[in-house]
């Protein structure tokens, strides 16, 4: 298991928050880790680094659809976007050089990938 997979695992799956977790490596335009079953298709990795980088606005007026899912954008800036649909939520996170993406069932905390993406940036500064 690399450093990001156990990242995935420590920072966010156990605190019970999160569901699912992969990061991408922005340079590479792939997926480099993820939990165990969360596969991510490379359209929907590409999709999310587009995001960022063109369709921020649209993504804020219209949602996204990510992994054959609907999701509506709670809030989103240059680093971070929030996204809930009735089953749960989708949150996107931006570093130099990774996205992380992960999901979280209604009622569940989020934020968890706060302290995460704080971790991939020290280890990959």
């Amino acid at each position: 298991m690399n450093q990001l997979q156990a990242l995935l695992n420590d920072s966010l799956i156990r605190t019970k928050h999160v569901e699912n977790a992969a990061i991408i490596n922005i340079k590479e335009r792939k997926v480099c880790a993820s939990t165990f079953g969360f596969n991510v298709p490379p359209e929907n990795a590409l999709n999310l680094i587009s995001t960022f980088y063109k369709n921020l606005l649209q993504v804020r007026r219209g949602g996204l659809c990510f992994k054959e899912k609907y999701y509506k954008c709670v809030r989103a800036d240059e680093h971070s976007i929030y996204l809930q649909n009735p089953d749960g939520g989708l949150i996107v996170v931006k570093t130099k050089a990774f996205i992380l993406v992960a999901t979280y069932r209604v009622g569940m905390y989020p934020s968890v990938c706060v302290e995460a993406v704080e971790k991939l940036g020290k280890k990959n500064a």
